[in-house]
């Protein structure tokens, strides 16, 4: 028998995502709804299992994890890259690890999500209204304003795009971004420092990697205008948390949106919690029932042509 194990299926709709009938006779599919963390606890978890379907990167795979588990000979990831799998140590170990599509258009639309909520005072207004208030903020005009992109790749480009419908002056700035795609999408090129201090709202759209770690820190946090808002739906380590904590506090930027963090999901005393002037969300970006289609369907396709010996869509060992 064919164990397969999905696993952080939060809003347990996995199984309706996907014909998971279609696998072979005799395979047995276990949907997991819970978060494990902790590595003695994964590995007797996992143990008994030959097929690992993870969603995105909520359970990292590491070396440490993928060297216990004797069994597993596959490793699915949703989406074609997945920082949180050692895909050298899958490939040692003799782990096959393959990935799905996306959409490709769910995180923009929730960055734009974030901006409206964050700038015209959404949660606050809402909660208000529902404790019987009525009228407490004044919002923020987008027209006019200066939306500054960070990463100017296929999100990024979505994102800015958008900006401009709004009537916003777009800038961007990547590290290998070029007059001529920057021209192409319809934006102004900058510096990262001179993007900083001119936008009024910051949004960030980069992979993380060595290079873009820390990326956004005091210093960066600090040319910002005390205006201006900050926005993260691509990785939480891309800006200093702790940094970004002190100047929300003290003032020294107007807001913040998140939909990313150091650690996920975000502990339950963690000060972003109770940080002022900050609308947070739970690492949305990809959680769509489009794009779950697309990720489980797709994820269950891996599996039949795994064990029909024709992996696809390989990104590590096959």
């Amino acid at each position: 028998m064919i164990r397969v194990a999905v696993l952080d299926d939060y809003q347990q709709v996995a199984e309706r995502m996907a014909d998971w009938t279609s696998l072979p006779e005799g395979t047995e599919v276990i949907f997991f709804h819970d978060h494990l963390a902790e590595l003695d606890a994964l590995v007797a978890r996992l143990s008994d299992f030959d097929v690992v379907v993870a969603m995105r990167e909520r359970t990292p795979f590491p070396r440490t994890l993928l060297s216990r588990l004797q069994r597993l000979r596959l490793l699915v990831t949703t989406g074609m890259r997945n920082a949180a799998i050692d895909l050298e140590a899958a490939a040692e170990l003799g782990i096959t690890v393959t990935g799905t599509e996306g959409t490709g258009t769910s995180t923009a639309e929730l960055t734009w999500a974030l901006i409206l909520a964050l700038l015209r005072h959404v949660p606050e207004e809402d909660a208000a209204i529902r404790a019987g208030g009525w009228q407490h903020t004044l919002g923020v005009d987008l027209a006019g304003r200066t939306l500054g992109v960070i990463g100017l790749g296929r999100i990024g480009r979505q994102v800015a795009a958008v900006g401009r419908a709004f009537g916003m002056e777009v800038t961007a700035w990547s590290q290998h971004l070029t007059e001529e795609a920057a021209q192409a999408a319809g934006v102004r090129r900058l510096g990262k420092l001179e993007l900083l201090a001119g936008a009024d709202v910051v949004t960030v759209h980069l992979v993380l990697s060595d290079r873009t770690r820390g990326l956004i820190g005091a210093a960066e946090l600090e040319a910002m205008k005390p205006t201006a808002y900050l926005v993260n739906t691509s990785r939480g380590p891309i800006v200093d948390e702790q940094a970004l904590i002190s100047a929300l506090r003290s003032g020294r930027i107007a807001g913040a949106a998140l939909d990313v963090y150091d650690i996920e999901p975000l502990p339950q005393d963690h000060p972003l919690r109770t940080t002022p002037n900050t609308v947070l969300t739970p690492h949305l970006g990809y959680v769509t029932e489009a794009g779950y289609r697309v990720f489980y369907g797709q994820a269950v396709e891996d599996i039949i042509a795994f064990l029909a010996g024709t992996p696809i869509r390989v990104l590590a060992g096959g």
